[in-house]
């Protein structure tokens, strides 16, 4: 694998096979093209945002054209969501606001999806009552998307402190944002609430890193390190994978296709959901295991 590949990666451990040898190869050849431009990340996560939220107006339609119109709309977005980290890690260039612009892309496109979808079956059936079921996968959505972008933090943290150093705790967030003024203050109030419901369903993880950093500082043992990334790899590929972006679009893109577009709601509220909770109680698990063992 190509060195300066791997160096445009957060890390190969959290990457699924999809992102690894489609998306990411994508986003890395387009980082390389932008890198000696003026074009800055931010400025691509801002354009993927809009891009990924005309899938949701594309999806409205029953029609397969426009259909496979968003399908593709939403493929570039999470190509272009590649690119702007690809492109910050190889140009150095990072920030602030594009780790929380980063962080808030991908809920914004789900968002008007599940908007888009929602109006189809209201207009299909002659209801609206399929607005209920739209606000409750968006709501499932952003939870589940939260804690999966926790654990991979997480996971890059115990890593390396460098490739987890976006990994913080609300507290330190909070301070952060008492410096601020105007939109990041607003930006960083979304963040503090983001990651306050990332602490507080993750109530082991949560002593297990107190321990940490009272008996060893940033400084972990290196078989520490070595048996967390293992048994998180392995929770992953089991259940966090089935979370992430390539988990919830491959099934979405079969309903949207084959016209049964409700089917999505069942599987985003019941499916994604159950998925969730049990990777919870695993990872919850793992970090009790660990937490008993450095005690």
């Amino acid at each position: 694998m190509n060195q300066e590949f791997t160096a445009s990666l957060k890390s190969v451990e959290t990457e699924n096979i999809l992102d690894l040898y489609f998306y990411r190869p994508i986003g890395y050849q387009i980082a390389r093209l932008l890198r000696h431009t003026s074009v800055t990340p931010n400025m691509v996560t801002v354009l993927s945002i809009f891009v990924g939220a005309g899938t949701g107006f594309m999806f409205y339609f029953d029609n397969i054209s426009y259909n496979i119109i968003g399908i593709l709309l939403l493929m570039l977005a999470n190509i272009m969501d590649c690119v702007d980290g690809q492109l910050a890690r190889l140009t150095g260039i990072k920030s602030k606001i594009g780790r929380i612009l980063d962080g808030i892309a991908g809920e914004i496109w789900f968002l008007m999806i599940y908007l888009g979808l929602a109006l189809r079956l209201t207009y299909t059936y002659g209801t609206a009552w399929f607005f209920l079921p739209a606000l409750l996968s968006g709501l499932s959505h952003i939870l589940q998307a939260n804690i999966t972008d926790y654990y991979k933090t997480f996971h890059l943290y115990i890593e390396s402190k460098e490739k987890g150093a976006e990994f913080q705790k609300k507290d330190q967030i909070k301070s952060q944002q008492q410096m601020e003024n105007g939109f990041m203050k607003f930006l960083y109030t979304i963040y503090v609430i983001y990651t306050g419901i990332q602490e507080k369903f993750t109530p082991q993880l949560q002593q297990l890193i107190d321990s940490l950093h009272l008996q060893y500082g940033d400084d972990f043992p290196q078989d520490f390190r070595l048996n967390f990334r293992k048994k998180s790899s392995r929770l992953m590929k089991q259940c966090i994978d089935f979370l992430t972006f390539n988990g919830r679009t491959i099934v979405l893109f079969i309903v949207v296709l084959s016209g049964y577009v409700w089917l999505y709601f069942v599987y985003e509220i019941i499916v994604l959901n159950c998925i969730l909770f049990i990777a919870i109680r695993k990872h919850e698990k793992i970090c009790q295991e660990i937490y008993n063992q450095i005690s």
